[in-house]
C-alpha cells in the first residue's frame, strides 16, 4: 500500500518489548507496504510524536518503564485524532476496552494473526490520512482567506470596526452569486466595494462593468443595457452588445439605480427575473450569467413607498446588503487614509510628501467631511501639491471647520484625538515606543499605559511597514 505523492507518507509507530514479537510483526507489516518504526519501549518511541505527524501507534499494553495504557492519554493530549492500537494479553481485554472509551482506536488480543494486525492497521492509516487531509485542507482555505483579508485591507484602509464589518461582508458575499445593493453617502467608496466583490470572486476572470444611471439618458438607457440589432431604429447602423451581455459571467454595476428611468426599471427587473436579455430590434432571448451589483446613495425602500422606485426591483435586487459608513463614523482611519492618499499623490505628481504634524493631523480629525473619502483624497492632493488656503486643503473663501467632531461627547472627542495622535506618531516611528514617546513628548510609561487604555495595535502598525 502506498500513500500519494503530494501526501507524506504514513509510517506504523510499533512498540513492543518482546523482540520475537516485535520483529514478527515489524515483518508482516513491512510485507503489506507499510513504512515501520520499532521500538523496544515508550520512553525511545517519544521522539517520533508531533501533532499532525503522519503516523499510525500500535502499542503492547504492558511494557517496561511507561505502559501502553499510560502512554495513551499523553499521545491524545498532543493529537486527539492520532490512531492508537493497543495490543493485550487474554486478561487485559477489559482494561482495553475502557481505553478505547477513552479515545483508543482499537485493539487487537494477543495471540493474533498476521491478517489481523494488518486489517487493524490498514483501517487506521486510512483514518489518518483522510484527517491529515482535512486538515490540510483547512490549513489551505485558512491561509487563501488570510490573503484574502490582507488583499482586501490594502484596498479597503483603515483598521475601525466599521470598515473592518465591511471587509467580512465582501468576503462572505464574494464566494456567492448573490445580487448585491450598496448603500452609503456620495464619495464612501461604494465602486471601490463592487470591485472588491467581483476580485475577490470566482467572477474575476471575467468583466467588471460599470455604468452610472445618473448619466443615462432615458432614450439612449435601454440600448445601453440590452443592446440593439443593426438598423433597429434610425441611428442605429451596426450591432451593439449591451452591459448586461457584454458583462456575462462577469460583474454588472449598475451605479446611482435611483436614478433609473421608471419605464426601464421595467426592462432590468425583466431580465434579472430570466436571466436573459433581448436586443432592441430583435426577437432572440440571449442567455446571461451576470451578477448585479447596484448603489445607491438613497433608501430604494423609501423611494419605492414613495413611488419613486418600483418596489419589485427593489425586492429582486435587494438580496444582500452592504451599507458604508461615512468618514465621520470612522474617523480613527482618517490618519492612515490621508498618509496613503498622500503617498498616492506624490507619486502622481512626482513631489516629496510633505510632513504632517499634529495640529494638522487634529484639524483633519475635526472635519466633518461631507464628501466623505473622496473629500479627504481631494484634500491630500491639496496638501501635497501646497496649494493656499485657511488649511492645506481648503480652497479660498471656504469657512474654517468646527474644532472638534460633530458627534459624541467631549470625552469621546478628545479620546478620538488622543487615539489618532498617538497611532500616528507610532506609524511615523514604525512602531517604536521610545521614538513615538520622544515626539509626542510623552514619558515612555505613559505612553505604554495609554497605547494598553486605547487599544492601539502596535503589532498591526509594524505590519504596515
Amino acid at each position: 500500500m502506498t500513500d500519494k505523492p503530494t501526501a507524506p507518507p504514513i509510517r506504523v509507530l510499533l512498540v513492543e518489548d518482546d523482540a520475537d514479537v516485535r520483529l514478527g510483526c515489524q515483518q508482516a507489516l513491512e510485507l503489506a507496504g507499510f513504512a515501520v518504526e520499532a521500538h523496544a519501549s515508550v520512553e525511545t518511541a517519544r521522539g517520533a510524536l508531533h501533532p499532525g505527524a503522519p503516523l499510525v501507534i500500535v502499542c503492547d499494553v504492558r511494557l517496561p518503564g511507561t505502559s501502553g495504557l499510560a502512554w495513551l492519554p499523553q499521545v491524545l493530549a498532543q493529537d486527539t485524532e492520532l490512531p492508537f492500537i493497543l495490543v493485550t494479553g487474554h486478561g487485559d481485554v477489559a482494561m482495553a476496552v475502557q481505553a478505547m472509551r477513552q479515545g483508543a482506536y482499537d485493539f487487537i488480543e494477543k495471540p493474533f494473526s498476521s491478517e489481523q494486525l494488518v486489517a487493524t492497521v490498514r483501517r487506521a492509516i486510512d483514518k489518518r490520512r483522510l484527517v491529515l487531509q482535512v486538515g490540510t485542507l483547512h490549513s489551505q482555505l485558512a491561509q487563501r482567506d488570510a490573503q484574502a483579508r490582507h488583499g482586501l485591507e490594502a484596498v479597503l484602509i483603515g483598521h475601525s470596526p466599521a470598515i473592518e464589518r465591511v471587509r467580512q461582508t465582501i468576503l462572505a458575499l464574494a464566494a456567492t452569486n448573490a445580487d448585491v445593493l450598496i448603500y452609503g453617502e456620495t464619495g464612501t467608496g461604494k465602486e471601490l466595494v463592487a470591485r472588491c466583490l467581483h476580485d475577490f470572486s470566482a467572477r474575476r476572470q471575467h468583466a467588471f462593468v460599470p455604468l452610472n444611471c445618473g448619466g443615462l439618458p432615458e432614450n439612449l438607457a435601454e440600448s445601453e443595457l440590452f443592446g440593439h440589432e443593426a438598423g433597429a431604429f434610425t441611428s442605429a447602423q451596426k450591432l451593439r452588445v449591451g452591459k448586461f451581455e457584454y458583462a456575462h459571467q462577469g460583474t454588472l454595476f449598475l451605479d446611482e439605480i435611483e436614478s433609473m428611468p421608471l419605464a426601464i426599471q421595467v426592462k432590468l427587473l425583466r431580465a434579472l427575473q430570466e436571466r436573459q436579455v433581448e436586443r432592441i430590434g430583435s426577437n432572440r432571448a440571449i442567455p446571461i450569467d451576470t451578477r448585479v451589483v447596484a448603489a445607491s446613495k438613497h433608501e430604494l425602500r423609501a423611494l419605492s413607498e414613495r413611488q419613486q422606485f418600483r418596489a419589485d426591483l427593489y425586492y429582486r435586487i435587494a438580496v444582500a446588503f452592504i451599507e458604508l459608513p461615512p468618514l465621520r463614523e470612522r474617523r480613527e482611519d482618517i490618519p492612515l487614509l490621508f498618509e496613503h492618499f498622500c503617498l498616492l499623490a506624490a507619486r502622481r505628481y512626482q513631489q516629496a510628501v510633505p510632513p504632517h504634524d499634529a495640529a494638522l493631523l487634529a484639524t483633519l480629525m475635526a472635519q466633518p467631511w461631507p464628501g466623505n473619502v473622496r473629500e479627504l483624497r481631494n484634500a491630500a492632493d491639496r496638501h501635497v501639491l501646497g496649494l493656499p488656503g485657511t488649511a492645506p486643503w481648503q480652497p479660498p473663501g471656504r469657512q474654517a471647520p468646527p474644532s472638534a467632531p460633530a458627534a459624541g461627547g467631549l470625552g469621546e472627542q478628545l479620546g478620538w484625538f488622543e487615539k489618532a495622535l498617538i497611532t500616528d506618531a507610532l506609524r511615523q516611528a514604525r512602531g517604536d515606543v521610545t521614538a513615538a514617546a520622544a515626539a509626542l513628548q510623552l514619558p515612555k510609561p505613559t505612553l505604554y499605559e495609554k497605547i494598553r487604555k486605547l487599544g492601539i495595535d502596535r503589532a498591526q502598525l509594524q505590519r504596515e511597514d
